[in-house]
């Protein structure tokens, strides 16, 4: 149907930013009804302000998710690989280019996230009658 990202201006401050996330997730839910939503479990290793922030918003997005479709799934980033290439250890670029020959793209979807979210939507695909191991 879709894909893109939500983007906030960096100069806002978090609470804006925040309640930017919470009222364009609700459009798009609203505009697009799922039956599921599928999202990647939050994995950082390096900075923590960043991964803060990312938290919040994310936050907002199951609370979205949760209060307007009732069917949340979430996969860690080592599933996502293993779904999209076979292999577990995978780089970024191998999943995006299964994320285009998948979706009979012309071209990786941008940005990366973009592509990133649309390979969580393909993994819980793939999962079939093991979606319901992966339901938070």
């Amino acid at each position: 149907m879709d894909y893109g990202v939500i983007v906030t201006p960096k100069e806002e401050n978090t609470a804006n930013r925040l309640a930017m996330i919470d009222k364009a997730s609700e459009e798009l839910i609203r505009k697009f009804a799922p039956d599921v939503i599928a999202m990647e479990e939050l994995f950082f290793n390096t900075n923590v302000t960043t991964a803060i922030r990312v938290a919040m918003a994310r936050g907002v997005l199951l609370v979205n998710a949760v209060k307007h479709c009732g069917e949340l799934y979430e996969y860690t980033p080592l599933q996502i690989k293993q779904a999209m290439v076979g292999y577990g250890r995978a780089d970024k670029r191998q999943v995006q280019e299964m994320v285009k020959v998948y979706l009979k793209l012309d071209k990786i979807p941008r940005p990366d996230d973009a592509a990133d979210a649309l390979a969580v939507a393909l993994t819980h695909v793939q999962t079939g009658v093991l979606a319901g191991k992966f339901r938070i």
